[in-house]
């Protein structure tokens, strides 16, 4: 599957590394591509080629610089699987304020309405997207899914697991904001309290 990366930080540059090792066609998109240093597994375009490229678009840019980057892709995007893998912080990883109801996917609907998004990846450390570190003693680590597209949520799912995690499809977007209010939780206990980032959710369901 052909899928693109809207930021070439750690995080995508990670996952990228994840999806490439699993067959996918990945690119990373970045706001300067000649500045960038060669990568081996994956090419480094522009954030427009990437949103071309893409039958997967992953959001792997900061909440705060959305607003800004995302609009002048919204014709690329259209109709495309969008995934949204961002948190809304402050400078300090304190929470930024969304409001009782609000979440950073509902703000992103807004930016790219005609993109089918979905929420993924939020609640996964950057230095644990190694396959190693994604066996968490015999349970891979989570990757929660939520979305209004069933489908998708199925074809996003699909790419985490070929990546190495347990999806987990936790229904519609409007569950997002319990997917971030995890992020927040995890970041609080690596960084805060200082518990380190090596650590993930892993979401253990035994059926009956």
């Amino acid at each position: 599957m052909k899928i693109a990366f809207l930021g070439g930080g750690n995080f995508g540059s990670n996952l990228a590394t994840l999806l490439v090792a699993a067959g996918h066609d990945v690119v990373v998109g970045v706001r300067h591509p000649e500045r960038a240093r060669p990568q081996a597994t994956y090419a480094v375009v522009s954030l427009k080629e990437a949103a071309a490229h893409g039958e997967v678009v992953v959001i792997a840019i900061l909440y705060q610089a959305c607003a800004e980057v995302l609009p002048r892709l919204a014709p690329q995007l259209a109709g495309k699987i969008v995934v949204d893998a961002t948190n809304a912080l402050q400078d300090d990883w304190s929470p930024l304020p969304l409001g009782s109801t609000g979440s950073a996917a509902q703000t992103l609907t807004g930016l790219l309405p005609g993109a089918r998004l979905v929420k993924a990846f939020n609640t996964v450390f950057a230095d644990i997207m190694t396959r190693d570190r994604l066996n968490r003693g015999g349970h891979p680590v989570t990757a929660f899914v939520a979305g209004d597209d069933a489908e998708a949520n199925a074809i996003v799912a699909e790419v985490a697991a070929s990546a190495g995690f347990a999806p987990v499809v936790t229904g519609p977007l409007y569950n997002a904001r319990y997917l971030e209010a995890m992020a927040h939780l995890n970041i609080q206990l690596a960084v805060v309290q200082g518990g380190g980032t090596n650590a993930g959710f892993v979401y253990h369901q035994v059926s009956e």
